[in-house]
Order: C-alpha cells, then sequence, then structure tokens
C-alpha cells in the first residue's frame, strides 16, 4: 500500500533536497554526526576550571572566620582579619575548582556565608 503523492518543494529548498536525494545512507550519517558535534563540544566548553571566593558575610563566629582564612591563604593576623571585616570581599581569585570548594567548606563551616563566581 505506497501512495504516490506529489510534495511542493520550496524554490530555496530544492538545491537541499536534490542533494539529500543523492547521499548514500552513510553519507547522511556522517553529515547528521558532524552537524550535532559543534554542539556536543559547545556544552563540554562551559565547564569552569578557575573560580573565585567571595566572602559574603562573616556571620557570628568571625574568630573562626578569621583563622580560617589566615591559615589558607597564609596571611598574617591583620591582614586577615582586614579582610573578614570588608565583607563582602573577595578573598582570593583564580582558585582550581577542587580547592575553592574546600576553602569554601572550611569558612561555611567556620560559620561564614561564601560564593564561588
Amino acid at each position: 500500500m505506497t501512495e504516490n503523492k506529489d510534495v511542493v518543494i520550496p524554490a530555496k529548498f530544492k538545491d537541499l533536497v536534490e542533494k539529500i536525494e543523492t547521499m548514500t545512507v552513510l553519507d547522511l550519517h556522517e553529515a547528521t554526526a558532524a552537524a550535532a558535534a559543534p554542539a556536543a563540544a559547545a556544552a563540554g566548553a562551559e565547564e569552569k576550571d578557575s573560580f573565585n571566593v567571595e566572602l559574603s558575610a562573616s556571620g557570628d563566629t568571625k574568630i573562626a572566620v578569621i583563622k580560617v582564612v589566615k591559615e589558607v591563604l597564609a596571611l598574617g593576623l591583620k591582614e586577615a582579619k582586614d579582610l573578614v571585616d570588608a565583607a563582602p570581599s573577595m578573598l582570593k581569585e583564580g582558585m582550581k575548582k577542587a580547592d575553592a570548594e574546600e576553602f569554601k567548606k572550611k569558612l561555611e563551616e567556620a560559620g561564614a556565608k561564601v560564593t564561588l563566581k
């Protein structure tokens, strides 16, 4: 039960349809795979590899937060205190993802509010 119906193809697509009609199945497969590849590459390219750690608020336990900042950033007590007192402030820029998440975890355990950017 095959019906032959005439399909009207707009003029702007005639060349494209004619080329597709002459292609083999393998050619069509390669064409569709190649068209999907840039979208897949773009999705993977969005992954960030460096993060900035921003102290949003020091919380109620400011001394504990100062100790963490002093320890992780290898700062003196006054420099660490000044950074914490200036919240919201950027603590460290360009950290690797794992290091930034570790730093954030320590700060949050000390009572601070932290964002990674």
